[in-house]
């Protein structure tokens, strides 16, 4: 697909995916920059290099993009978008929510971990 600056877009940064719009290109590394206007999934918690594994040297906290944030993303990683905008906070705040519910049904030590790392990020979000 063919982006142009001002198209929206689902992009995934890290491991979130968010809506945004395109505002800049990097043709020389095949990627744009977007504008974070909401978030469909939140990042998950822990070492992206260490995956699902709770006994690594740093168990990251990872927050999602803020509104307006911009990110540099792979084309490889954007689809377009055409629905309509979840507004910011309800997104972020939705998102985090499913993710917890998901863990809370998971029994490992990661889950365990990262559902706590995110219910301190949701107090967070909720101020």
């Amino acid at each position: 697909m063919d982006f142009k600056i001002g198209d929206y877009v689902t992009a995934s940064y890290k491991t979130g995916r968010y809506v945004g719009e395109i505002i800049d290109f990097k043709p020389k590394i095949d990627k744009a920059v977007v504008k974070v206007l909401a978030v469909l999934t939140h990042p998950k918690q822990g070492d992206l290099h260490a995956p699902n594994q709770v006994n690594v040297q740093l168990f990251h906290e990872r927050k999602a993009l803020a509104y307006t944030e911009k990110a540099l993303v792979p084309l490889t990683s954007m689809k377009g978008y055409d629905g309509e905008i979840p507004e910011y906070r309800h997104s972020l705040l939705e998102s985090i929510q499913r993710q917890m519910k998901a863990l809370v049904e998971d029994d490992s030590e990661y889950a365990k971990a990262s559902y706590q790392r995110l219910e301190i990020l949701l107090n967070e979000y909720e101020k």
